[in-house]
């Protein structure tokens, strides 16, 4: 019971103990203390303005039309999906509602229109509310016109009190977010939200279609922080366009490499020397623990071919999808054939878009990266590339026989910043197989 009040008129319970309905009570305090003779808000009126609110809370979010849209309305295997699909929505699903379950960090959302994603952010809002919990759904730029409205003379509530309501929800969930007006009041009132809850680390559930890389660098930089946000990319296409659109893209080489896993992997027990067995265990450890939680680059260097590095590539890709998320393997001499056949007038495909499905690759794996053909164009496109992962620290997986020396300088300096990228060198020499008995005399 300490805050002040300016009023005596009876606001609290009338049965009372404390204060006998008045809602205030004067603290027995010495007279040298600083609140002798002021009048505090009782308890049994704090508890009401708690009720007051979280039912405020739920009145600014906009679940009417979306009260239905629940766990148990969702259908985690989607309608027409190729069995990846399927594996990748279902895990979202699951991981939504682990959330929902115990909201900790913040959750962002991110896919095309129509592929699950505000069903599952109004299925967490639904499922807290049920449990008794407060939570704040809200569409992005109705949540700007409901801050902008506070502004009139004739608003019930002030500016201040709509944005603390906003800035310290127990539980916020902003979907849409980027379909907002960006005008530069609407992106410092969202920095000093998303700001807020960051230092704070208040549960923060956020949908998107945006690429990451398109949003405010304030912002972004703090959507993308691995010790507090999940980041779940939802594959499923528009649902009322159910079983259209549902090719595998044509780019990814993986399905040669289904062999190689980390199962698979040779060790090498009994040819190596010691401290050549000991790199090697450490470069699958290294590959293990990429694939188990992909942030980040990897980059796995060797001047000898043939020594793993393509086989750890390829299994960390493999154990990813089998997990249902999304992963681009490809070799970048055909990785560069690709982007110039988008230029041909019979292209499929234009070269804006071919080139942006490679560069917003959740997971992009770049093998024998040093072997292209060094144009000043293939230069630059791989530059574009590098440099728009490592700014949006997309998950990269690179293997190269190249020394680091010898390769483009502005790929390497993103390549050697151990803030974001882990650098393995191989030194292990190229695999022999068995080794055959010597023929006896």
């Amino acid at each position: 019971m300490d805050e002040a009040v300016d009023e005596t008129t009876g606001h609290g319970r009338p049965d009372c103990p404390q204060c006998g309905g008045l809602g205030y009570v004067i603290p027995d305090v010495p007279l040298t203390h600083p609140k002798f003779g002021r009048a505090v808000v009782c308890d049994c009126q704090a508890a009401e303005r708690e009720i007051a609110r979280i039912n405020s809370l739920q009145e600014l979010s906009q679940l009417g039309a979306l009260r239905d849209c629940t766990f148990d309305s969702f259908l985690p295997e989607g309608i027409g999906l190729t069995p990846g699909r399927q594996l990748n929505l279902k895990r979202a699903y699951e991981r939504a509602l682990t959330y929902a379950q115990n909201p900790e960090g913040w959750l962002i959302l991110k896919g095309g229109y129509g592929c699950g994603k505000t069903h599952l952010a109004a299925a967490i809002a639904n499922c807290r509310l049920t449990l008794g919990h407060p939570a704040l759904f809200i569409n992005t730029p109705d949540l700007l016109d409901h801050l902008r409205a506070t502004y009139a003379p004739s608003s019930a509530t002030s500016y201040d009190q709509r944005f603390e309501q906003v800035r310290n929800a127990p539980l916020l969930i902003l979907d849409d977010f980027g379909s907002q007006s960006n005008t530069d009041w609407a992106q410092e009132k969202l920095y000093q939200i998303f700001n807020h809850r960051y230092n704070t680390r208040l549960p923060t559930v956020i949908t998107t279609n945006e690429e990451l890389e398109s949003i405010e660098i304030r912002i972004r930089s703090r959507m993308v922080d691995p010790s507090l946000v999940q980041i779940i990319t939802i594959l499923a296409p528009d649902f009322r366009r159910a079983g259209v659109d549902q090719e595998q893209s044509d780019l990814s080489t993986l399905n040669l490499h289904g062999d190689k896993t980390f199962e698979s992997f040779d060790l090498r027990q009994g040819e190596l020397t010691r401290s050549q067995a000991d790199n090697l265990r450490r470069a699958l450890e290294a590959a293990q623990t990429f694939a188990h939680q992909p942030h980040d680059w990897l980059v796995l260097n060797s001047t000898a071919y043939g020594n793993g590095k393509t086989h750890l590539a390829a299994a960390i890709a493999n154990q990813v999808a089998r997990q249902g998320e999304p992963v681009l393997f490809i070799v970048v001499p055909d990785l560069l054939d690709h982007l110039r056949a988008a230029f041909n007038p019979a292209s499929g495909v234009r070269y804006d878009k071919r080139f942006d499905e490679i560069k917003t690759a959740p997971l992009l794996i770049l093998d024998d990266l040093g072997t292209e053909s060094a144009t000043a164009w293939a230069r630059e496109k791989l530059y574009q590339l590098f440099n728009y992962r490592y700014s949006a620290r997309l998950p990269t997986v690179i293997t190269t026989a190249t020394p680091i020396g010898e390769i483009d300088p502005r790929l390497a300096t993103r390549m050697l910043d151990g803030s974001r990228c882990t650098f393995f060198v191989l030194e292990v020499p190229s695999y022999r197989g068995p080794m055959k008995a010597k023929r006896r005399k």
